[in-house]
């Protein structure tokens, strides 16, 4: 379709070396050539041309001092993507690895996602290419506290209500929170993801976790099967691993594997989720390595004896894939290897974990396939959760979360679902997720105006 190639075009000679943005793009406009014949309007009102440009975008410098007295420089983003049926929403990312492209990618993919949870939330995204590991507390406080000195005019409980991503948990959170307060006076929900005594919701931490087991769960029963007694593989070793994991087992599945930047754990009597919390949680980050000392008959292996361009998680035997680190970790090898050892569903946990090669090949095979913008938007449910009850100066329980949370993802597969079959392709929830959470959005635009 010209549209496509002309828009990836223009993006690529305006926005020069952001191939993950490219990427999002191009997966997301393959899979609305079907909306785009059956309904004109969305040409004649140039919604493409406008929804791949962010409303804003957001570049400062942050500098701050080190434990050592010395003065750091880094960079900070945010992007305002899309605030058609809402605030702009999205977390915040803290880590090596974060520029423009990345960031780009990141916000244009939350728009759609926000909008399949059916809740009134807009897209954006944020973070910088500060590293919190091996930084003492008093480093991380004095960057955040230097980053929200900058972002705080930009954000505001009914403009943009940033979260925490890779890198920003809850003390990043808390120390982000608090210079806002200091710097507006305001106490308000402007923050999620803040701790419990604070306004902050109960069950946010498991929330895109669970969410993606409980995709997972409505994608199995629609097929008449189960979780209960499932072998499953899960990278990462997150909060969204963490609690893919916890739900896992809590529905009868057994995980065996989890993984982190040196290495990888394959547990084939299953994860020990305590010993992955001890090493992994409250601002800890230790090695794997470590989870092999203490469990005798787990394997340990460390990234540099990986097979060139592969990651062995995928080569475990399995039945369910939940690829829960980060962008690009699954690539075609991966997937065919997967296939060939009876996978039968993958659910990504991770923002565009699967490259497009990937994604074609579970198409092609048939096998239950939740994209991420699907399977992980519990995080951001929940996130928008807490805004309600930040609002009304309420905290609901664990359960009334979670089972709201449950409902929401349970919707968000019917969505997908019931979009897939209206246009004819009812395996293939890409396409179905992409013109549910799209139409939604661009109906608002046209409805707007040219804004």
């Amino acid at each position: 379709m010209s549209l496509i190639k002309d828009t990836l075009s223009r993006i690529q000679q305006s926005s020069p070396g952001e191939p993950e943005f490219y990427q999002a793009v191009e997966e997301v406009l393959e899979s609305l050539e079907p909306l785009f014949k059956k309904e004109k309007k969305y040409s004649e009102h140039n919604i493409i041309q406008r929804i791949v440009e962010p409303e804003r975008m957001i570049t400062f410098r942050v500098t701050w001092i080190d434990d050592k007295g010395k003065i750091q420089v880094n960079k900070g983003y945010r992007v305002q993507f899309s605030s058609a049926i809402g605030p702009y929403k999205g977390g915040l990312r803290f880590h090596p690895s974060v520029n423009s492209g990345i960031i780009k990618f990141l916000g244009f993919e939350q728009i759609f996602k926000n909008s399949l949870t059916g809740l009134p939330i807009g897209g954006g995204k944020g973070g910088s290419d500060f590293d919190p590991k091996g930084k003492s507390d008093n480093e991380i406080m004095r960057f955040c506290q230097s980053f929200m000195t900058e972002l705080y005019r930009h954000i505001g409980d009914t403009i943009d209500i940033p979260a925490g991503d890779i890198g920003v948990g809850g003390r990043e959170i808390g120390y982000l929170y608090g210079q806002y307060k200091r710097l507006t006076g305001s106490y308000e929900g402007v923050l999620t993801g803040k701790k419990i005594p604070w306004g902050g919701s109960l069950a946010r931490t498991e929330a895109t976790g669970y969410g993606a087991v409980y995709f997972a769960d409505s994608l199995l029963t629609s097929r008449n099967d189960q979780l209960a007694g499932k072998t499953a593989v899960v990278s990462g070793s997150g909060n969204v691993a963490i609690y893919t994991i916890k739900k896992l087992i809590e529905m009868g599945a057994t995980p065996v594997s989890c993984s982190d930047s040196r290495g990888f754990i394959y547990h084939k009597t299953g994860i020990n989720l305590n010993t992955l919390q001890q090493l992994k949680e409250q601002g800890k980050n230790e090695s794997l390595e470590e989870y092999a000392k203490i469990h005798k008959d787990a394997k340990y292996t460390p990234v540099k004896d990986y097979p060139k361009g592969r990651n062995p998680v995928w080569s475990i035997k399995c039945d369910l894939a939940f690829p829960s680190a980060t962008q690009n970790e699954l690539n075609l090898a991966d997937a065919k290897e997967l296939l060939k050892n009876g996978c039968i569903l993958v659910a990504e946990g991770a923002n565009m974990p699967s490259t497009p090669e990937a994604v074609h090949a579970f198409l092609e095979a048939k096998i239950l396939y939740g994209p991420g913008k699907a399977a992980n938007a519990g995080g951001v449910a929940t996130s928008q959760l807490e805004m309600s009850q930040n609002a009304s100066m309420l905290q609901w329980s664990f359960e009334e979360v979670d089972g709201r949370l449950r409902n929401i993802m349970h919707n968000i597969y019917l969505s997908a679902s019931q979009t897939a079959e209206e246009f004819g392709q009812p395996h293939n929830l890409v396409l179905g997720a992409n013109i549910a959470g799209f139409r939604k959005v661009a109906n608002a635009m046209i409805d707007q105006g040219a804004v």
